[in-house]
Protein backbone atom coordinates (compact mmCIF):
# COMPACT_ATOMS: atom_id res chain seq x y z
CA UNK A 1 0.00 0.00 0.00
CA UNK A 2 3.14 2.28 0.24
CA UNK A 3 3.40 2.32 -3.14
CA UNK A 4 -0.10 3.52 -3.77
CA UNK A 5 0.14 6.10 -1.26
CA UNK A 6 3.17 7.66 -3.07
CA UNK A 7 1.10 7.45 -6.26
CA UNK A 8 -1.82 9.52 -4.49
CA UNK A 9 0.26 11.97 -2.97
CA UNK A 10 2.15 12.51 -6.11
CA UNK A 11 -1.14 12.99 -7.98
CA UNK A 12 -2.46 15.48 -4.77
CA UNK A 13 0.57 17.57 -5.49
CA UNK A 14 -0.26 17.64 -9.14
CA UNK A 15 -3.31 19.15 -8.69
CA UNK A 16 -2.33 21.57 -6.33
CA UNK A 17 -3.90 24.82 -7.20
CA UNK A 18 -0.26 27.10 -5.89
CA UNK A 19 2.40 24.57 -6.35
CA UNK A 20 1.12 22.26 -8.87
CA UNK A 21 1.57 21.63 -12.59
CA UNK A 22 -0.74 24.12 -14.33
CA UNK A 23 -1.50 21.53 -17.37
CA UNK A 24 -2.56 18.89 -14.34
CA UNK A 25 -4.64 21.32 -12.61
CA UNK A 26 -6.40 23.08 -15.43
CA UNK A 27 -7.75 19.28 -16.27
CA UNK A 28 -11.26 18.01 -15.94
CA UNK A 29 -13.06 14.39 -16.27
CA UNK A 30 -13.53 15.30 -20.14
CA UNK A 31 -10.28 16.66 -20.84
CA UNK A 32 -8.68 13.51 -19.08
CA UNK A 33 -11.08 10.66 -20.52
CA UNK A 34 -9.35 10.45 -24.14
CA UNK A 35 -6.34 9.90 -22.49
CA UNK A 36 -7.88 6.88 -20.31
CA UNK A 37 -9.17 5.62 -23.66
CA UNK A 38 -5.79 5.89 -25.64
CA UNK A 39 -3.64 3.90 -22.26
CA UNK A 40 -6.13 1.55 -22.61
CA UNK A 41 -5.41 0.81 -26.11
CA UNK A 42 -2.14 1.02 -25.45
CA UNK A 43 -2.01 -1.85 -22.83
CA UNK A 44 -3.83 -3.76 -25.42
CA UNK A 45 -1.23 -3.35 -27.97
CA UNK A 46 1.60 -4.17 -25.69
CA UNK A 47 -0.27 -7.78 -24.67
CA UNK A 48 -0.92 -8.24 -28.33
CA UNK A 49 3.28 -7.63 -29.40
CA UNK A 50 4.02 -9.86 -25.58
CA UNK A 51 5.81 -7.26 -24.29
CA UNK A 52 5.88 -7.68 -20.56
CA UNK A 53 8.52 -4.50 -20.44
CA UNK A 54 5.63 -1.94 -22.07
CA UNK A 55 2.86 -4.18 -20.44
CA UNK A 56 4.10 -2.61 -16.99
CA UNK A 57 4.74 0.53 -18.30
CA UNK A 58 1.32 0.83 -19.67
CA UNK A 59 -0.62 -0.92 -16.88
CA UNK A 60 1.29 2.35 -14.78
CA UNK A 61 0.12 4.93 -17.33
CA UNK A 62 -3.78 3.31 -17.07
CA UNK A 63 -3.24 3.28 -13.17
CA UNK A 64 -2.41 6.63 -13.36
CA UNK A 65 -5.80 7.91 -15.28
CA UNK A 66 -7.88 6.01 -12.50
CA UNK A 67 -5.65 7.88 -9.25
CA UNK A 68 -6.11 11.42 -11.31
CA UNK A 69 -10.08 10.62 -12.11
CA UNK A 70 -10.07 9.61 -8.52
CA UNK A 71 -8.70 12.59 -7.30
CA UNK A 72 -10.79 15.34 -9.36
CA UNK A 73 -13.70 13.42 -7.62
CA UNK A 74 -12.26 14.03 -4.20
CA UNK A 75 -11.58 17.86 -5.02
CA UNK A 76 -15.67 17.62 -5.88
CA UNK A 77 -16.72 15.90 -3.12
CA UNK A 78 -17.49 12.80 -4.84
CA UNK A 79 -15.69 10.17 -3.80
CA UNK A 80 -11.96 8.48 -2.76
CA UNK A 81 -9.52 6.41 -4.59
CA UNK A 82 -10.08 4.42 -1.72
CA UNK A 83 -13.91 4.05 -2.52
CA UNK A 84 -13.34 2.93 -6.08
CA UNK A 85 -10.67 0.00 -4.52
CA UNK A 86 -13.61 -0.71 -2.37
CA UNK A 87 -16.51 -0.76 -5.08
CA UNK A 88 -14.57 -2.85 -7.53
CA UNK A 89 -13.89 -5.19 -4.43
CA UNK A 90 -17.24 -5.47 -3.33
CA UNK A 91 -18.49 -5.99 -6.95
CA UNK A 92 -15.74 -8.64 -7.35
CA UNK A 93 -17.37 -10.60 -4.38
CA UNK A 94 -20.89 -10.02 -4.97
CA UNK A 95 -20.17 -11.32 -8.70
CA UNK A 96 -18.19 -14.65 -7.67
CA UNK A 97 -20.29 -16.99 -5.19
CA UNK A 98 -18.19 -19.78 -6.10
CA UNK A 99 -14.88 -18.79 -4.65
CA UNK A 100 -16.47 -15.87 -2.00
CA UNK A 101 -19.52 -17.75 -1.09
CA UNK A 102 -19.57 -21.33 -1.19
CA UNK A 103 -21.49 -21.81 -4.79
CA UNK A 104 -20.91 -24.27 -7.41
CA UNK A 105 -21.15 -24.35 -11.00
CA UNK A 106 -20.71 -27.35 -12.68
CA UNK A 107 -18.93 -25.65 -15.88
CA UNK A 108 -18.04 -22.40 -17.12
CA UNK A 109 -21.11 -21.87 -19.45
CA UNK A 110 -23.06 -22.14 -16.22
CA UNK A 111 -20.95 -19.83 -14.27
CA UNK A 112 -20.60 -17.41 -16.94
CA UNK A 113 -24.54 -17.42 -16.95
CA UNK A 114 -24.98 -16.83 -13.67
CA UNK A 115 -22.37 -13.51 -14.05
CA UNK A 116 -24.51 -12.12 -16.44
CA UNK A 117 -27.78 -12.98 -14.02
CA UNK A 118 -25.97 -11.43 -11.25
CA UNK A 119 -25.27 -8.36 -13.75
CA UNK A 120 -28.85 -8.17 -14.51
CA UNK A 121 -30.12 -8.22 -10.75
CA UNK A 122 -27.71 -5.24 -10.78
CA UNK A 123 -29.16 -3.01 -13.38
CA UNK A 124 -32.55 -3.80 -12.12
CA UNK A 125 -31.36 -2.28 -8.69
CA UNK A 126 -29.67 0.80 -11.10
CA UNK A 127 -33.56 0.93 -12.27
CA UNK A 128 -32.39 0.76 -16.07
CA UNK A 129 -35.53 0.68 -18.09
CA UNK A 130 -34.22 -1.22 -21.15
CA UNK A 131 -32.06 -3.96 -21.68
CA UNK A 132 -29.74 -2.21 -23.55
CA UNK A 133 -29.05 0.35 -20.83
CA UNK A 134 -25.81 0.70 -19.59
CA UNK A 135 -23.56 -0.50 -22.53
CA UNK A 136 -21.39 2.37 -22.38
CA UNK A 137 -21.36 4.92 -25.62
CA UNK A 138 -17.67 5.44 -24.90
CA UNK A 139 -16.45 2.21 -26.24
CA UNK A 140 -15.35 1.39 -29.88
CA UNK A 141 -18.36 1.32 -32.06
CA UNK A 142 -17.78 -2.28 -33.21
CA UNK A 143 -17.07 -3.53 -29.68
CA UNK A 144 -20.19 -1.54 -28.67
CA UNK A 145 -22.33 -3.26 -31.24
CA UNK A 146 -21.43 -6.49 -29.87
CA UNK A 147 -22.46 -5.68 -26.35
CA UNK A 148 -25.57 -4.67 -27.50
CA UNK A 149 -26.10 -7.53 -29.89
CA UNK A 150 -25.36 -9.77 -26.60
CA UNK A 151 -27.44 -8.41 -24.29
CA UNK A 152 -30.67 -8.74 -26.91
CA UNK A 153 -29.06 -12.07 -27.46
CA UNK A 154 -30.24 -12.76 -24.02
CA UNK A 155 -34.21 -12.21 -24.55
CA UNK A 156 -33.55 -14.76 -27.58
CA UNK A 157 -33.36 -11.88 -30.01
CA UNK A 158 -30.54 -13.87 -31.83
CA UNK A 159 -30.54 -15.55 -35.04
CA UNK A 160 -29.70 -19.42 -33.97
CA UNK A 161 -27.30 -20.12 -36.79
CA UNK A 162 -24.33 -18.26 -37.83
CA UNK A 163 -25.34 -19.20 -41.64
CA UNK A 164 -28.48 -16.62 -41.28
CA UNK A 165 -25.92 -14.04 -40.40
CA UNK A 166 -24.36 -14.69 -43.63
CA UNK A 167 -27.40 -14.03 -45.42
CA UNK A 168 -28.18 -10.61 -43.87
CA UNK A 169 -24.81 -9.57 -44.55
CA UNK A 170 -25.11 -10.33 -48.00
CA UNK A 171 -28.47 -8.89 -48.10
CA UNK A 172 -27.00 -5.86 -46.38
CA UNK A 173 -24.13 -5.85 -48.81
CA UNK A 174 -27.11 -5.61 -51.79
CA UNK A 175 -28.75 -2.42 -50.37
CA UNK A 176 -25.30 -0.92 -50.01
CA UNK A 177 -25.02 -1.36 -53.40
CA UNK A 178 -27.97 -0.31 -54.85
CA UNK A 179 -27.32 3.03 -53.22
CA UNK A 180 -24.06 3.39 -54.81
CA UNK A 181 -25.87 3.42 -58.35
CA UNK A 182 -28.26 5.32 -57.22
CA UNK A 183 -25.63 8.19 -55.79
CA UNK A 184 -23.70 7.73 -59.06
CA UNK A 185 -26.87 8.25 -61.35
CA UNK A 186 -28.12 11.40 -59.07
CA UNK A 187 -25.97 14.77 -58.42
CA UNK A 188 -28.34 15.56 -55.85
CA UNK A 189 -28.26 12.54 -54.12
CA UNK A 190 -27.51 12.10 -50.61
CA UNK A 191 -24.43 10.83 -49.18
CA UNK A 192 -26.77 9.92 -45.41
CA UNK A 193 -28.17 7.05 -47.04
CA UNK A 194 -24.80 5.23 -47.82
CA UNK A 195 -23.44 6.05 -44.69
CA UNK A 196 -26.51 4.65 -42.87
CA UNK A 197 -26.45 0.94 -45.38
CA UNK A 198 -22.55 0.89 -44.51
CA UNK A 199 -23.30 1.57 -40.69
CA UNK A 200 -26.07 -1.91 -40.94
CA UNK A 201 -23.52 -3.75 -42.64
CA UNK A 202 -21.08 -2.75 -40.12
CA UNK A 203 -23.16 -3.89 -37.81
CA UNK A 204 -24.12 -7.21 -39.13
CA UNK A 205 -20.48 -7.57 -39.29
CA UNK A 206 -19.96 -7.32 -35.64
CA UNK A 207 -22.92 -10.17 -35.23
CA UNK A 208 -20.78 -11.92 -37.32
CA UNK A 209 -18.08 -11.57 -35.53
CA UNK A 210 -20.18 -12.02 -32.07
CA UNK A 211 -21.34 -15.64 -33.58
CA UNK A 212 -18.03 -16.61 -34.94
CA UNK A 213 -17.10 -15.76 -31.25
CA UNK A 214 -14.15 -13.59 -32.41
CA UNK A 215 -13.47 -10.22 -30.76
CA UNK A 216 -13.75 -7.72 -33.79
CA UNK A 217 -11.01 -5.08 -32.18
CA UNK A 218 -8.63 -7.62 -32.52
CA UNK A 219 -9.19 -8.93 -35.50
CA UNK A 220 -8.97 -5.51 -37.40
CA UNK A 221 -6.26 -4.52 -34.83
CA UNK A 222 -4.22 -7.88 -36.26
CA UNK A 223 -5.33 -7.04 -40.16
CA UNK A 224 -4.14 -3.26 -39.98
CA UNK A 225 -0.92 -4.53 -38.66
CA UNK A 226 -0.78 -7.16 -41.54
CA UNK A 227 -1.66 -4.66 -43.31
CA UNK A 228 1.47 -1.78 -42.25
CA UNK A 229 4.19 -4.94 -42.77
CA UNK A 230 2.84 -5.91 -46.34
CA UNK A 231 2.93 -1.85 -46.93
CA UNK A 232 6.65 -1.62 -45.77
CA UNK A 233 7.77 -4.49 -47.73
CA UNK A 234 6.64 -2.31 -50.57
CA UNK A 235 8.37 0.65 -49.26
CA UNK A 236 11.38 -1.12 -49.00
CA UNK A 237 11.48 -2.69 -52.31
CA UNK A 238 10.95 1.05 -53.99
CA UNK A 239 13.74 2.25 -51.97
CA UNK A 240 16.05 -0.12 -53.27
CA UNK A 241 15.19 1.04 -56.96
CA UNK A 242 15.19 4.32 -59.08
CA UNK A 243 11.64 5.07 -58.90
CA UNK A 244 9.43 7.07 -56.59
CA UNK A 245 6.08 5.37 -55.20
CA UNK A 246 4.27 7.33 -57.14
CA UNK A 247 5.63 6.65 -60.53
CA UNK A 248 4.67 2.84 -60.36
CA UNK A 249 1.29 1.65 -61.69
CA UNK A 250 -1.31 -0.10 -59.90
CA UNK A 251 -0.39 -3.27 -61.54
CA UNK A 252 2.76 -3.13 -60.35
CA UNK A 253 2.00 -2.09 -56.71
CA UNK A 254 0.03 -4.88 -56.61
CA UNK A 255 2.53 -7.61 -57.88
CA UNK A 256 4.46 -6.00 -55.01
CA UNK A 257 1.68 -6.67 -52.63
CA UNK A 258 1.46 -10.19 -54.01
CA UNK A 259 5.06 -10.92 -53.48
CA UNK A 260 5.31 -9.81 -49.99
CA UNK A 261 1.97 -11.89 -48.79
CA UNK A 262 4.18 -14.71 -50.27
CA UNK A 263 7.34 -13.48 -48.07
CA UNK A 264 5.11 -14.18 -45.09
CA UNK A 265 4.07 -17.82 -46.07
CA UNK A 266 8.14 -18.36 -46.14
CA UNK A 267 8.50 -17.22 -42.27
Amino acid sequence: MDNIKKLLDIMEKLRDPNDGCAWDVEQTFDTIAPYTIEEAYEVAEAIERNDMDSLKDELGDLLFQAVFHARMAEEAGHFKFSDVVDAISDKMIRRHPHVFAGESYRDAEEQTAAWEEQKAKERADKKQASILDGVTVGLPALSRAVKLQKRAARVGFDWPETSQVIDKLQEEMVELSEELVKNKRDPEYSDDKIEEEFGDMMFVYANLARHLKIDPEKALRRANSKFINRFNKIEQHIDKKDKSFDQYSLEELEGLWVKAKEEEKLL
